[in-house]
């Protein structure tokens, strides 16, 4: 027996046992019998459907202080949708909970039979949380990414989640072929000429929701990180006040974009007009949070899925 067989096979009972244990309600026991192994190679099953990605939990009880905070969040800063998650003391991560959550409202939205059309950014939270997604057939719909797929060498933005989406749901997806950043303002409206993207940028302004990321700008910044920009101008960025970029745009902290610098060469779309489409930030975190403020503060989102934690700092300012 070839090897990628015994892989498959093993996570076939895996799979079994997961279901066994999460959804059917059996203990260990109950499926070291059923299965006719030991309970060792039982909580090993389940242990491997865990970690494999073949179980996902979800939590149907809302958590009422998560509620809360996020119906204080919709008073306070008029936004249409607010989810709050609840807070790891003990996780560093910038994605943890927030995935779930997106990935939650993505499926809600996906599952609707009215055609619609979803606008999707780039950046790591998004990332995580297409990987969240559960196969779904929406023919009726269109997914249309916001930044362009193309790294500075050529290759797929790593990021870019237009193509992982794709490979979870049966809808038409709308790629964007060009780098994130042109190496001039003239290539920039070049490209935006061309025939087979203007239909892209005119399907993204008509977005009835877009989820986006919120990437700061710090020393380690996605964007210089993943090579975008240069650190020189990361630094000019900085030192014009940028303290976020979304969809590869830099905002000061009253979310106005600079001007000049690498704002003039970057290729994406716009965010699409909050007054016609739901534009829901995901993001968390002291990193993050001078990008929320911003965004909050120029009404370039509309919503938002965040914690506890950041949600509380938030509402204290």
């Amino acid at each position: 027996m070839s090897k990628p067989e015994v892989t498959t096979t093993k996570l076939d009972d895996a799979a079994r046992a997961g279901w066994l244990y999460y959804v059917a309600g059996n203990t260990q026991d109950e499926i070291a019998a059923k299965l006719g192994i030991s309970r060792q190679s039982a909580q090993r099953m389940v242990s491997l459907a865990v970690s494999e990605g073949l179980v996902k939990v979800r939590l149907d009880h809302p958590i009422a202080h998560c509620l809360d905070l996020a119906e204080q969040l919709k008073q306070r800063f008029g936004l249409k949708m607010a989810e709050v998650v609840p807070t790891d003391p003990g996780s560093s991560s910038t994605t943890l909970g927030v995935a779930d959550a997106a990935a939650a409202e993505m499926t809600r939205w996906l599952r609707s039979d009215v055609p619609i059309i979803l606008g999707i950014g780039t950046g790591r939270t998004l990332k995580a949380a297409i990987e969240q997604l559960s196969p779904i057939e929406c023919p009726q719909h269109k997914v249309v990414s916001l930044t362009g797929n193309i790294s500075p060498d050529g290759s797929a933005a790593y990021y870019n989640v237009i193509f992982n989406i794709a490979d979870k749901i049966k809808a038409r997806s709308f790629p964007m072929p060009l780098p994130v950043i042109a190496s001039s303002p003239e290539e920039r409206e070049l490209l935006h000429s061309q025939a087979m993207i203007r239909p892209v940028l005119e399907l993204s302004a008509r977005a009835n929701v877009a989820f986006v990321g919120i990437g700061d700008l710090e020393e380690d910044a996605p964007l210089f990180i993943d090579g975008f920009i240069s650190r020189e101008e990361l630094q000019a960025l900085r030192a014009a006040g940028a303290v976020c970029e979304i969809i590869g745009r830099a905002f000061n902290e009253n979310g106005e974009p600079i001007g000049g610098l690498t704002n003039d060469r970057v290729a994406s779309a716009q965010i699409p007009p909050r007054e016609t489409a739901l534009v829901i930030a995901t993001a968390k975190g002291p990193k993050k949070l001078p990008g929320i403020v911003a965004a909050i503060k120029g009404g370039l989102i509309n919503g938002l899925i965040t914690d506890e934690h950041t949600a509380e700092i938030l509402l204290s300012r």
